[in-house]
């Protein structure tokens, strides 16, 4: 259970109040005493025996909810009359939907849109399949592609399970960076059946993102869809992941005055994005890294490691740490979380060398509070939107996706992932820079214009751009 109360576990409380002097006073206390936090109060006239007044009230849990609940129903005077789950009342129906661009107000416009006159457009792509970029919604149109396999930090979930956070994607792409997704959730495990459904969708879309595929399986998904299409594909769990967490690390360095070549980066998780991750801050220059699983460090000794892994092993940990994090985590400077909850401790972070940077990104439960180790820690990130410094991929992605389309980018480069980075810490200021703002807001709208441009130009200079 969360310390901290969050906008997920909100709730809107309708009341009916008497008109008694101190009444609103008792519901504030009430709620306050049990641990909830008041976060909206509808402005109200009194002009009768009673109100009736919408509460919303931030709580830890499901469990926590019910708690507010009580206390209000044992307040003589407060009657509840509706209590409303905010989370699950945003999700009802779904959180998008399609929407029409051309207008069909008479004939002439059905005669344009349709039949007969969308067969000349059909005939020119037919001749020329490039003019489909340009014709139809393949321009910007992107499909969130998951198996439900690895599903935020709730494992394997099943594809109808998953689609909350697909459609969450799908919301996020418009949003920040008006490129139209869509989510497919497939019922298949299978890479084989992953990647003919995708090869066989592909004249759809511009784009193809990975999300939520577990390892080792989404490593061989999406080399393997590189190499077979001529759009761009990109696993966010992994690249999105990798550019954010660098962006955020090169602006926590300026903080503590530590250089990249000269760290010890511990890592927790070695699936997909723990590897992704490892990748780019190795070629950013980091030079001593080390990766834990459930079975402890990664090291070239171990028997029975995968594909991927044995890459892991081969090419960190230079010397070769064997054990547990408990064990490979003192003396490090960094500590990058990718796995789930509670995986440290307040003494771990202690062991760790002088100014540590812990970025701890299990969502939604992080692999240590970061109420416990504030003044332990110098610079603290987290996957979470209600703490600061939240490292997510909604910096990366939208921009990523946005630049790639723009210049009809076939193929999302090493460039154009690292220009993405670079272009999402520099979009902090200088003189805004400090331990609790090392990223920028996914609300700064300097972050996907800054992304898209620097993505497109690296596309264009790496010469992966449609003609």
């Amino acid at each position: 259970m969360a310390d901290t109360p969050t906008p997920a576990y909100s709730v809107r409380i309708r009341v009916r109040i008497a008109n008694e002097p101190g009444m609103l006073g008792r519901l504030a206390i009430a709620i306050g005493e049990v641990g909830g936090n008041i976060s909206g109060l509808r402005g109200f006239e009194v002009k009768t025996a009673t109100l009736d007044e919408d509460i919303v009230v931030n709580c830890t849990s499901t469990a926590h909810q019910e708690q507010v609940r009580t206390a209000i129903e044992g307040i003589d005077g407060i009657e509840i009359v509706e209590f409303e789950d905010r989370t699950f009342h945003m999700h009802e129906g779904g959180k998008i939907e399609v929407l029409p661009l051309a207008p069909v107000r008479d004939i002439e416009d059905l005669s344009m849109a349709y039949t007969p006159g969308v067969a000349r457009v059909c005939m020119e792509i037919a001749k020329n399949p490039e003019l489909a970029h340009r014709y139809t919604i393949k321009r910007n149109t992107v499909a969130i592609v998951s198996d439900g396999t690895a599903v935020l930090g709730l494992g394997d979930i099943g594809p109808e399970a998953a689609m909350p956070v697909m459609e969450g994607k799908a919301l996020l792409f418009k949003h920040f960076a008006g490129v139209d997704a869509f989510p497919i959730c497939l019922s298949t495990k299978d890479p084989d059946e992953i990647v003919e459904t995708v090869l066989r969708l592909a004249p759809t879309f511009g784009g193809i993102n990975l999300e939520d595929i577990a390892a080792p399986g989404a490593f061989d998904i999406e080399e393997r869809l590189v190499d077979l299409m001529d759009i761009p594909v990109f696993h966010d769990d992994q690249h999105g992941t990798a550019i954010v967490t660098l962006a955020a690390l090169e602006n926590a360095l300026k903080i503590v005055g530590k250089d990249m070549a000269d760290l010890k980066i511990v890592v927790a998780g070695v699936g997909a994005a723990g590897v992704a991750v490892s990748k780019i801050l190795m070629n950013a220059g980091a030079v001593n890294v080390v990766g834990c699983d459930r079975q402890g460090a990664v090291h070239t000794g171990r028997e029975g490691l995968n594909k991927s892994k044995q890459w892991f092993a081969e090419n960190t940990n230079p010397d070769k740490l064997s054990g547990s994090i408990a064990q490979v985590i003192p003396g490090a400077d960094v500590f990058i979380g990718l796995s789930g909850p509670d995986l440290i401790t307040r003494d771990d972070v202690i062991s760790m060398a002088k100014d540590p940077i812990v970025f701890a990104m299990a969502n939604p439960d992080p692999e240590i509070r970061p109420e416990l180790i504030q003044d332990v820690a110098a610079v603290i990130a987290t996957g979470r939107s209600d703490f600061p410094n939240q490292i997510n991929n909604v910096l990366a992605f939208p921009g990523v996706f946005r630049g790639a389309l723009d210049a009809g980018a076939r193929k999302i480069t090493e460039n154009m992932k690292v220009a993405a980075a670079t272009a999402i810490a520099e979009t902090v200021r200088p003189e805004d820079l400090r331990a609790d703002n090392i990223i920028p807001s996914v609300f700064d709208p300097d972050v996907v214009l800054s992304v898209a441009r620097a993505c497109a130009e690296a596309a264009r200079a790496d010469g992966v751009c449609r003609s």
